[in-house]
């Protein structure tokens, strides 16, 4: 499969540095990250080492047969105009927040697969990635039932190694998703803490609020997600990932625009009930941005 990564930061680079032992990948992405794979290749060092050799650029191909998707949410729409005029046969976002799937298929003319992502990754230097974790790639249709261009994909990634489900319920699985990011990406960016920081005291009581009011929002919008489920799946992803800097600790620590309208800023404008928990987070974080002018950060 011809696959073109757009957004090869972090999880970007990774993904696209273990597909490229089977398929032919193209990392879209900023200097000097691209121009040193161009030159020299990639270097994936960690959970598993080997070296690859992707093509890569600061813009999309004129074709490809799958557009990973993997920029920041607040990139999404530039990454979606940058793609218009690309052709592709399916279109896979795997990134943080809400509304990004939706954001990409208006500019589209596609299928566009929603995603999620537990693997790990740290780009630590330009043309060299760390993996820090296996996780799961989980895909299907945005809407949710079955994809024929959902399977295409999932057995593209399972042939490059990738660890993949091919899902029906994927409205669900976003909103457990985001109730995960909720619970943890905040709280660890203002505390500077590692994610296993959350396991127990304050820090797993102010994560499971947070996850709590994720739950009742999304059964606000229609979809079945009990508190005790984002909680416990919170939890689980805590304890999983307990030596992991969230992304959004990582972008705080660089002085970096965060995530955070798409993640507890989304749940806060889609409650039609008081969220406290995720309000205050947002006002925090959105505090910290203005403060440090990174809510300018491009």
């Amino acid at each position: 499969m011809d696959i073109v990564v757009v957004g090869a930061g972090s999880l970007g680079s990774l993904l696209g540095g273990l597909l490229a032992r089977e398929h032919d990948v193209t990392l879209v992405g900023r200097e000097p990250h691209v121009g040193t794979v161009r030159r020299a290749g990639l270097d994936v060092v960690g959970t598993e080492s080997f070296h690859v050799d992707p093509a890569a650029d600061t813009d999309p191909p004129a074709g490809a047969d799958l557009a990973l998707v993997t920029v920041k949410s607040y990139d999404t729409a530039d990454a979606a105009a940058a793609l218009a005029d690309c052709s592709l046969e399916a279109c896979l976002s795997v990134q943080n927040g809400m509304g990004n799937e939706g954001t990409l298929a208006a500019e589209l003319d596609c299928p566009v697969l929603a995603g999620t992502c537990t693997y790990g990754a740290n780009l630590v230097d330009p043309g060299r990635v760390d993996f820090t974790g296996r996780g799961e790639v989980v895909l299907g249709a945005r809407e949710g039932g079955p994809s024929a261009a959902a399977e295409d994909v999932g057995t593209a990634f399972e042939a490059a190694g990738v660890e993949t489900t091919v899902a029906t319920d994927m409205p669900t699985r976003l909103w457990e998703k985001l109730a995960v990011n909720a619970a943890i990406n905040a709280t660890t960016a203002l505390a500077r803490v590692e994610n296993g920081a959350l396991a127990d005291g304050p820090g797993r009581t102010l994560a499971a609020d947070a996850a709590r009011e994720t739950a009742r929002v999304a059964r606000e919008r229609g979809v079945d997600l009990s508190d005790d489920r984002a909680v416990s799946l919170a939890e689980r992803v805590i304890r999983d990932t307990a030596a992991n800097r969230s992304s959004m600790l990582q972008d705080v620590e660089v002085g970096r625009r965060t995530e955070i309208a798409a993640i507890n800023g989304y749940v806060v404008d889609a409650a039609t009930t008081p969220v406290p928990v995720n309000e205050t987070l947002t006002r925090l974080v959105t505090l910290w941005e203005t403060r440090t002018g990174s809510e300018r950060e491009r």
